[in-house]
């Protein structure tokens, strides 16, 4: 699967340990309406995989419902494609997860 680079960004973002749209949208300059259909698509495509957390933890937080993404197993292909497609990728995203561990190329 070819990716466009906004998915590519996207997908990057969730592979370095960003989980939730907010995060992905600070960490890649991309608006909302980028990310979030993105993540759809990849959703569907079978790259990620979604799950809400429980409610009870944004309520004590006084906020919404987070959604949070992870990369699959094919989803890792898809990136690593992506990767040589679009080495500009290859740099390090500004804010990722540190307790993370990305692979190195």
């Amino acid at each position: 699967m070819n990716l466009s680079y906004a998915a590519a960004i996207v997908l990057h973002s969730v592979a370095g340990g960003l989980r939730y749209g907010f995060d992905i949208m600070d960490a890649s300059g991309l608006p909302g309406g980028t990310v979030y259909p993105a993540l759809r698509r990849l959703e569907r495509a079978g790259l990620v995989n979604s799950s809400w957390e429980p409610e009870d933890i944004a309520q004590k937080e006084k906020r919404p419902r987070r959604r949070y993404y992870e990369i699959t197993g094919e989803g890792n292909e898809a990136l690593n494609n992506a990767l040589a497609r679009y080495p500009l990728l290859r740099q390090p995203l500004p804010m990722t997860d540190p307790t993370v561990e990305t692979e190195k190329a």
